[in-house]
This record gives structure tokens, sequence and C-alpha cells, in this order.
């Protein structure tokens, strides 16, 4: 378990254990974050991802939710935002307030739990509720929790998947990295080695990235089934300009960790997201930093999972 207070964040899960789904929800402590993203993915699954990108007027999130459940799990969302709305936090708009959560979705319907099993606006109002700073769980909690890795031979050939949390720290600044990982590639550690990924009938890795380039044919390569989604979250304060390219940066560590990443099968997305004021930090760090928490955390997904 990890502690994420320097971040001014707190990461809650909701987890069914029964139909093999969650969803995690990650919020300020008690304040707004500044938040862009990087799409890698083509099968991509969200909400409100169109106002991550600079110019948009609101360039405050309040928390972001990532959930199974597929395009089902979206309407979890309203959880997130009826926690919010009680606390008074959100953009102000006369009256009252609009929270803001933007959200993606992993794909977790089938193999291991029930089709008619979706997180629920319940689960994500507990998950908010229940979010803390210390002790963070990983491995098969939250939107973890039916997530698999290295689809190509079929469910059978695959392996459990999970959530992973990586830090990486520099002089001034430091990043931390929440990584739900149901990718339909293989995961590997530094120095290159599959450690979780699709296994032939013998259990040896097949390395999916090798065959697929013999053209070898997949019985796992289904549209929108497969995602790896990320949220970065640094200590130090960056602009939006800023964040969009952490965020496009460390899609460069998931590509080293995941192959292949970014499919047409994956809807892969990276949340990037500072405190709206502080200490600054120069964006080249802020990137490398981004890069090697990804790393650790996508690691951390399957090892614990």
């Amino acid at each position: 378990m990890r502690s994420l207070a320097r971040f001014g964040i707190a990461v809650g899960h909701a987890t069914d254990r029964v139909g093999a789904t969650g969803c995690t929800v990650i919020r300020g402590v008690d304040q707004p974050l500044r938040a862009a993203g990087a799409v890698l993915g083509r099968a991509t699954g969200s909400r409100e991802l169109a106002l991550l990108e600079p110019g948009h007027l609101v360039e405050r999130v309040d928390a972001v939710f990532l959930t199974g459940g597929s395009a089902y799990g979206l309407d979890a969302t309203a959880g997130v935002m009826r926690w919010m709305e009680e606390r008074g936090r959100g953009f102000p708009v006369g009256p009252g307030v609009v929270p803001i959560v933007p959200a993606a979705v992993i794909f977790d319907l089938l193999p291991h739990g029930s089709f008619a099993a979706r997180p629920t606006s319940e689960m994500a109002y507990a998950a908010c509720n229940e979010a803390a700073s210390e002790d963070v769980a990983e491995g098969s909690v939250g939107a973890g929790t039916g997530a698999t890795v290295g689809k190509m031979l079929g469910p059978a050939g695959a392996m459990k998947g999970g959530v992973g949390i990586g830090i990486a720290e520099g002089n001034g600044c430091a990043a931390a990295a929440i990584a739900v990982v149901n990718a339909f590639g293989d995961v590997r550690d530094a120095s290159g080695a599959i450690i979780a990924g699709a296994r032939d009938g013998q259990g040896a890795f097949a390395d999916t990235a090798a065959a697929m380039a013999r053209g070898a044919a997949s019985q796992g390569f289904v549209a929108g089934t497969n995602t790896t989604l990320v949220a970065v979250v640094l200590d130090a304060a960056f602009t939006r300009l800023e964040l969009k390219a952490i965020a496009e940066s460390a899609t460069g560590a998931m590509q080293r960790r995941i192959t292949p990443v970014g499919t047409a099968a994956d809807g892969d997305i990276v949340f990037a997201l500072s405190p709206m004021e502080g200490r600054r930090a120069p964006l080249a760090q802020g990137e490398q930093l981004a890069a090697r928490a990804v790393e650790e955390a996508i690691e951390r997904a399957v090892r614990l999972a």
C-alpha cells in the first residue's frame, strides 16, 4: 500500500468481487486540481474528455473517475458528482456548483464476472467517501477487479491485471501514477522481459507483439474490450499546456511496458493532474518523473493482482 498524501489527492475503490468489476476515484483531498489528458488507444470509452484540452473554459477538475462496466460504467460518475455537490465542491454556477469529473472505462464484462454486473452510482459515492491518501490498496481492487492482460490467445491464455501505483521523486518535484491495466498486450519489466501476458498451451508467453508482426491470428483482438487507464499526479503546479505535454510523455512509458499498446482494440487514456497553485518545477523534470511513475505503476498492477 502506498502513501499519496504529498500529492494532495485521495484515492478510493469500490469492489464487486462476485461481478468482477469495480471503480476507482482520484479526487483532491479538499481542493480541485488542474488537469489535461492524452489518448493513446483507438477504442476509448470516456466522459468529459474534451474539457481536458488546453483552451477549454474550465481548467479545474474535482475528481477523475476510472471504472469497469464498459460504457455502462460511465453512468456511475453521477455518484461522484453527488458526493461533490453535497459538499459544495465544483465549478460555481450561480446558486450552486457543477462538479467536473472526467471519466474513463475499461471493458471487464467478460470473462470472469457477470455481463450484467456494472459499477453503480452508489459504488462511486462510496469510493469517494472512503477515499484516502494513506495505505491506498493495489491489485485486484476497484476498477482493476476484473482486469486481465494478454488477450491474443483468448480468455484461457490471459493473465490477471489490476490497479498499480508508482511514485517517482526528484529534487523539488515528485510524481505519482495510478494505473488500471486491462491491456490486450503483454506487460514487461524494466529489462524488457514479459512478466504477464498471453500464454500458449504449455504456459509459455506467446510474445503478442512478435506474433502479430509475423501475421499470427488473434483470438482476442476485439475492439473496445481492452484498456489501460492512467492518472498521473504531480506535486508541483503546471499549466494546462504543460500537463498536456506530461500526459503525452507518459504514453511513452506505456509503450515501453505494454506491447503492443494503443491498438485498435485498446481504449488507453492518460490523465495528468497537478495543484492549481503552488511551487513550480521544470516541464522536462515533470515529464521524466511522470514516465517513471507510470512504468512502476503498470508493473505493480500485474505483480500485485
